[in-house]
């Protein structure tokens, strides 16, 4: 039973790393990210490659997955530049889906439909039994870090000025602030966050293989962060809390129904946990944790009246 409480933390861990990213990104910037899944896709494999057929840590191939899924959403994000925010959104549903697309037919490199098996477990030689255990705390490790190095972000002059240019690009411009510039590095550091995501994804499983990484994931992260609240990180965590006991839950319920035939259970777990999900933010629209601004410290807020008095005085 505790190896599976792990497993199931694990999970809720990368889930809530997932909708953290997606608060920076989406919150925050106001870029409506729908192409999450590829992203995931592409620190899984990334670390999965790595790891199984060049031996390199643990370690390793999370950085790289870090990295390779920031220059994918850097990349993607120069591309759209020039589009409005719902033709990124499909491009970027595009992407996700072309890369499941590639990740199914270059078997030469990712396994095909096969898939990629044998992604070592860090510290399971040394954990012995305890392995799931130990790597649930990495996990969760993992997810302290990168949730206070967002809210830092957030609470940081960088997180006041992309607020702005997401409440109005035309006034921050004016303002002297690069729009583009401010997305670019706001879907970075959201791509590289999922990217880890999945490099820990792939070595919780031992396993990743393309259907893994369908449109659905995305749907589940949008809810999990809708629900906290997609402007902050706590309610990230919380979110990620809740759709994964929604998920393991129905998943339980319908494990020990004996009425309806496997297909039935499986469509009549997908209605409750839709039913479940539209209660919740019916009850709580704007999330658990409702959106906030994060203001300038009053040190900071002193020193800018004082320039511009002296300014003034000028």
């Amino acid at each position: 039973m505790i190896h599976y409480l792990s497993f199931v933390g694990s999970v809720g861990a990368i889930y809530a790393l997932l909708a953290i990213a997606l608060v920076f990104i989406w919150g925050q910037a106001g870029i409506v990210n729908l192409g999450l899944a590829g992203f995931f896709a592409v620190g899984a494999y990334t670390a999965a490659l790595l790891s199984v057929k060049m031996g390199l840590p643990f370690i390793v191939g999370v950085a790289a997955g870090a990295v390779t899924s920031a220059m994918t959403g850097v990349a993607l994000t120069w591309i759209t530049r020039r589009m409005d925010a719902d033709y990124l959104a499909i491009v970027a549903l595009g992407f996700a889906e072309a890369l499941r697309l590639v990740l199914q037919n270059e078997a030469w490199l990712t396994g095909g439909t096969d898939g990629i098996s044998g992604v070592p477990m860090p510290l399971r030689i040394s954990s012995g039994s305890l392995a799931a255990e130990v790597y649930c705390g990495l996990v969760f490790a993992f997810l302290f870090l990168c949730g206070l190095l967002v809210r830092r972000l957030i609470r940081s002059p960088f997180g006041r000025a992309l607020r702005a240019t997401r409440d109005d690009a035309a006034v921050a411009s004016m303002a002297g602030k690069n729009a583009l510039a401010f997305r670019l590095k706001a879907f970075a550091v959201g791509a590289a966050v999922m990217g880890i995501a999945g490099a820990l994804y792939a070595h919780l499983t031992s396993y990743i293989v393309p259907d893994i990484f369908s449109p659905t994931v995305t749907v589940y992260i949008f809810l999990a962060a809708a629900i906290g609240g997609h402007t902050r990180v706590r309610g990230a965590l919380v979110g990620g809390a809740v759709i994964t006991v929604l998920l393991e839950g129905s998943r339980y319920i319908a494990s020990h129904t004996t009425v309806l035939t496997p297909a039935q259970t499986a469509a009549a777990r997908e209605v409750l946990i839709g039913a479940s999900l539209i209660a919740i933010l019916n009850l709580r629209g704007a999330g658990l944790f409702s959106p906030r601004n994060e203001r300038a410290p009053a040190d900071s807020v002193g020193v800018e009246n004082e320039r511009v008095e002296l300014k003034t005085c000028e």
